[in-house]
């Protein structure tokens, strides 16, 4: 009794088909593309058009070219009663045909995590990316209007991802589509380089052509005429035709068709109402009733819903399929073009279109169906009070949810709207849509729907439990709404001891994302007591986690590292060390990089990254991912900290981690911009950096003041620079991150040299000195005394402080920081004794070259230069055949020229697939090259000599 089959494309226009008129240059072009396709290279393509204008002909056609040429070929097409079913149209092609890419059990594993939909997006990208090295593959995809917005993400990404491959997309969607999210898409397709084909009304020459194919014979002067009428669009004007010449409007008569001596009835102008008319009426009660449930139908469900046995509608299905208005394809009845099925439906009463659906998904529900794909039936036939249809939607919502949250966002809100005021059950329902409304990323209607109806609705302890989930989800991507929710939740009375101290423990977790110190200490031990009270051992994990960030930013280093350790054992002690919302192992990361042990830090990431991985936890491995591209950065691998960067970026829409990055990813990325002196680059994160500024979190805008600032600095406004840090940290509260004092230690020198170039002395001081105070509290920590040092040398231009950093950084593994100190000492020692600089920047500059950091390695041989000394360029990390890669880059490309997919490559390389794909993005450009095929053969004839 399945309502969502996925039928051949060229099933839907039935037999009888002439050829194609007045599209020879969009034919043309695919043809060029499909040859493009047999050559390596994929591509999207995406036809755009009025209803009736012909775009799935042209998919069609590009289909039977492909199949033509022995390429792999799947089809697929959205329903507008299907965009409730996660993947459908996309899947549901992917599974079709002799070679199907997944079963259909793999397909229905959309599973209860939120993670699901990541680990499946990637399990079809490996799928594809194998099948692709075997033969070009063709993937055709109708009707983008109607997908549901897991479709859309998959189209968008999958396409990316696998541009290197010979894999071509071919996508129609209707003009007009109002949907901002299929809008987008689009526009995401085109900026990543996808064609694009407008179709436009028939010529005046074109449309003569099709008269003539369907009446047989040359039209004359009347014929065209009414012709006209069509407005340009095949599908009317072939029904107009056909109308013409079915009713005997057209005579034929010495190779010319000729109105006939009556008029034209105006109701021929609506040839489907029109063709309606002329059926029986059992056959008219098949077309209409089929109309009412969907594009297609089985027979046996057809009969249900007439209540007459399948043997008793031969007749009339018979007479639906003579009418051209149905057509039959793999033992099922479909509608020859949608609209088709639109004007019959639209014909037909309001009551009699609900009836009609809702006894469609009954029978449906009968038949074991799921309540996903009778949610739009029930959607669109249940009455206020229908309590049955209430439960069923509330089912397909909580089934959605962790795959396709803005569906059941929308399934659960009209589950609201059909229950009473006074229901039972309505508090259970409005929590549910607010908590799915912000999983959406529609806040503002989540907000105003709590505003007016959360206080007073729920029992405290349910309101408690929305709230907490409320703060779980903006957590991602608002910390101060994070806040404002946790404490609102365990402000509540009468709350279970355990549920209080989980509430308490994200308030004081925000509490630290937001940068506030000072009310963060507070709610940390109201936390800690809160958890011991109620043995809740995961809360007590995460306040602890939290006071070592304010005794970091209290400058007591030892008691912070000797707390992450407490909670980083407690966390591993309950199995979730490196899940999403226990942030102990994380921040455990994070303390090892500060303090310079770099090696520590990413062996703490690479088992986060490989923990959360196995146990298919994708959002937090992104954390993982961020925090390992941190390091890296700090290490001086600026190659593989961009494209550590660059993957979790990927990440970011699919995961819907909404501004959760802002803080993270975009820091490294503007840091390693201006190390490798990619303006470009610099001024696109700089302008996303701006939205942080009017952040209402502190520590964001505090970090968007950094990322500005160095890129100001980077473009030769230092003046700029320091009016922005300076308006950040007039707002920053008591005891928060002061820019004077960056988290990273290594970073005070740089805030020091900015200042300097600023003339902003004052501020340089202020900063020396917290430098040097954090250094005196902590004499353990190296890094600290090396900074300290570095910053003081620089402020007072005093080499001796310049020597003693140099010392000091010999003993952290902090490339990038010091080679500053051995360019700053040599800059010094060039002023007045030139010959003893040039240690100090040769080896400055074997340090900037091994990261990769060209403006630095640009900077320190002008220097040389001025000192009377040339150095030969060499560049770091290249491998002899290939001096345009990293070493990082030419690792993969390689195992990628021999066949390998990116999965294997990152299996063999240790790395995440995204990550491969960055390298591989990054080594395509500098070789000028866009496919695999083509690497493949310039990785020949390079190595061929090895």
């Amino acid at each position: 009794m399945d309502r969502y089959p996925k039928r051949p494309l060229s099933g839907r226009t039935g037999a009888r088909q002439g050829p194609v008129r007045g599209r020879d240059e969009e034919l043309a072009f695919l043809d060029a593309r499909l040859d493009a396709l047999a050559r390596g290279h994929g591509g999207v393509v995406c036809v755009e058009g009025p209803p009736g204008s012909g775009k799935s002909r042209l998919l069609a056609e590009g289909h039977a070219a492909a199949v033509r040429r022995g390429f792999r070929t799947f089809l697929g097409g959205a329903d507008p009663d299907e965009h409730f079913v996660p993947l459908a149209p996309l899947l549901g092609g992917l599974a079709s045909g002799v070679e199907p890419l997944l079963d259909a059990e793999r397909l229905r594993e959309l599973s209860t995590t939120p993670d699901q939909r990541f680990w499946l997006l990637q399990e079809l990208q490996d799928r594809l990316e194998q099948m692709a090295l075997d033969r070009p593959l063709l993937i055709v995809l109708d009707d983008l209007q109607w997908c549901d917005d897991l479709t859309l993400l998959a189209v968008r990404t999958l396409s990316t991802r696998l541009s290197s491959h010979a894999i071509l997309w071919l996508v129609a969607v209707r003009d007009g589509t109002p949907s901002p999210l299929v809008r987008g898409s689009l526009d995401r397709l085109r900026q990543v380089g996808g064609y694009e084909l407008r179709l436009g009304p028939l010529t005046d020459d074109a449309v003569a052509q099709i008269a003539g194919d369907v009446l047989g014979a040359a039209p004359d002067a009347g014929v065209l005429e009414v012709a006209r009428r069509a407005e340009g669009l095949p599908l009317l004007l072939v029904e107009m035709l056909g109308g013409l010449r079915d009713e005997d409007f057209v005579s034929v008569a010495d190779g010319v068709a000729r109105l006939s001596g009556q008029a034209i009835p105006a109701r021929l102008l609506s040839t489907v109402g029109h063709r309606l008319d002329l059926l029986s009426a059992p056959a008219r009660d098949v077309v209409q009733t089929a109309s009412a449930v969907g594009r297609s139908l089985t027979v046996d469900l057809l009969a249900e819903l007439l209540g007459r046995p399948a043997a008793a509608l031969i007749t009339a299905v018979r007479e639906s399929l003579d009418s051209d208005l149905l057509v039959e394809r793999d033992g099922r009845l479909y509608f020859r073009h949608d609209l088709i099925r639109e004007a019959v439906e639209a014909a037909l009463p309001v009551s009699v279109r609900r009836a009609l659906r809702r006894h469609a998904a009954e029978v449906l529900l009968a038949h074991g169906a799921p309540a996903v794909e009778a949610a739009t039936l029930l959607a669109d036939s249940a009455e206020v009070g229908d309590r049955p249809a209430v439960e069923r939607l509330r089912t397909a919502a909580a089934e959605l949810a962790p795959t396709a949250s803005a569906p059941a966002a929308e399934l659960s809100c009209r589950a609201m709207e059909l229950t009473p005021e006074d229901a039972p059950e309505r508090p259970a329902i409005v929590a549910e849509t607010i908590v799915l409304l912000w999983q959406s990323g529609q806040a503002a209607r989540a907000k105003a729907l709590g505003a007016s109806t959360l206080p007073g609705i729920l029992r405290p302890e349910d309101e408690a439990r929305v709230r907490m989930g409320l703060a779980r989800l903006s957590s991602q991507f608002d910390f101060m709404e994070a806040v404002r929710q946790a404490r609102a939740g365990a402000a509540l009375p009468g709350l279970p001891p355990p549920l209080r101290a989980q509430l308490l423990a994200l308030l004081c977790l925000n509490l630290a994302n937001i940068g506030d110190m000072e009310a963060c200490a507070h709610a940390v031990t109201e936390a800690l007591d809160a958890a011991a009270g109620a043995g809740e051992r995961g809360a007590e994990a995460t306040a602890m986690a939290v006071e070592s960030v304010v005794l970091f930013y209290r400058m007591d280093w030892k008691a912070a590292f000797r707390l992450a350790d407490r909670a980083a054992a407690t966390a591993a002690d309950l199995g979730i060390a490196h899940c999403l919302w226990v942030p102990e192992a994380l921040w455990k990361g994070f303390l090892l990089n500060a303090a310079g042990r770099a090696g520590e830090a990413l062996a703490e990431s690479e088992a986060g990254v490989r923990d959360t991985r196995r146990r298919g936890q994708a959002a937090a491995m992104f954390l993982w991912l961020m925090h390992r591209s941190r390091v890296l950065l700090d290490a001086g691998r600026l190659a593989d900290a961009r494209a550590e960067a660059e993957a979790a970026s990927a990440m970011v829409d699919e995961l819907g981690m909404g501004n959760f990055a802002d803080a993270t990813l975009l820091y490294t990325l503007v840091r390693i911009a201006v190390h490798t002196n990619d303006q470009e680059a610099a001024r696109m994160y700089a302008a996303q950096a701006e939205r942080m500024l009017r952040d209402e979190a502190p520590l964001v805008r505090n970090v968007g003041s950094w990322m500005t600032a160095l890129v100001a600095d980077f473009e030769g406004r230092p003046d700029l620079a320091m009016r922005v840090l300076g308006e950040a940290t007039a707002a920053l509260p008591a005891e928060s991150p002061s820019l004077a004092s960056p988290d990273d230690p290594a970073d005070a020198p740089v805030f020091v040299r900015m200042a300097l170039r600023a003339g902003a002395h004052e501020k340089a001081e202020v900063a020396v000195c917290v430098a040097e105070r954090r250094a005196k509290l902590n004499p353990d920590f190296t890094i600290l005394a090396a900074s300290a040092a570095h910053a003081r040398g620089l402020l007072d231009n005093d080499l001796a402080h310049l020597l003693r950093a140099i010392r000091l950084y010999d003993g952290c593994p902090r490339l990038l920081a010091r080679a500053s100190a051995l360019e700053d000492a040599g800059r010094k020692l060039a002023a007045t004794r030139a010959s003893e600089a040039v240690p100090y920047l040769d080896t400055a500059l074997a340090l900037y070259t091994e990261a990769g950091a060209e403006r630095d390695i640009a900077r320190v041989r002008s220097r040389l230069r001025a000192a009377g000394v040339r150095r030969r360029t060499t560049s770091a990390g290249t491998v002899k055949r290939w001096p345009e890669l990293t070493a990082s880059e030419v690792g993969v490309v390689r195992l990628v020229a021999q066949g390998l997919t990116n999965r294997q490559v990152a299996e063999r390389l240790s790395l995440s697939p995204h990550t491969v794909s960055s390298h591989l993005r990054r080594a395509f450009t500098k070789l000028d090259i866009t496919s695999r095929v083509e690497l493949a053969q310039l990785a020949g004839a390079r190595d061929s000599g090895e």
